[in-house]
């Protein structure tokens, strides 16, 4: 999934999305990383991974690049959502 847009759930730092630098075990970095920090309209992440979120949602800013520590799961995303989940929505 190098170099893929992907949804990361981490341990404890909440689930993010950006595009795939590395991956060692439970060590990832993202760069153009998002936090998600709150969604709508999907139910889970996988659903989230296909079509992204709701307008009521609330997405970070981007940051340059992550290192998450204790990232538990990986999803690559698809292209709508990719577009979907690549604005800020901070409502």
């Amino acid at each position: 999934m190098l170099g893929k847009f992907v949804l990361v759930r981490t341990y404890s730092a909440g689930v993010h999305v950006g595009t795939l630098k590395s991956h060692a075990g439970t060590q990832v970095e993202l760069t153009d990383a998002r936090r998600i920090w709150r969604w709508y309209g999907a139910n889970t992440l996988n659903e989230i991974s296909q079509k992204g979120v709701g307008d009521s949602s609330k997405i970070s800013e981007a940051v340059p690049t992550i290192a998450l520590t204790e990232a538990i799961e990986l999803i690559p995303c698809s292209d709508v959502a990719r577009e979907n989940l690549s604005q800020t929505r901070w409502k």
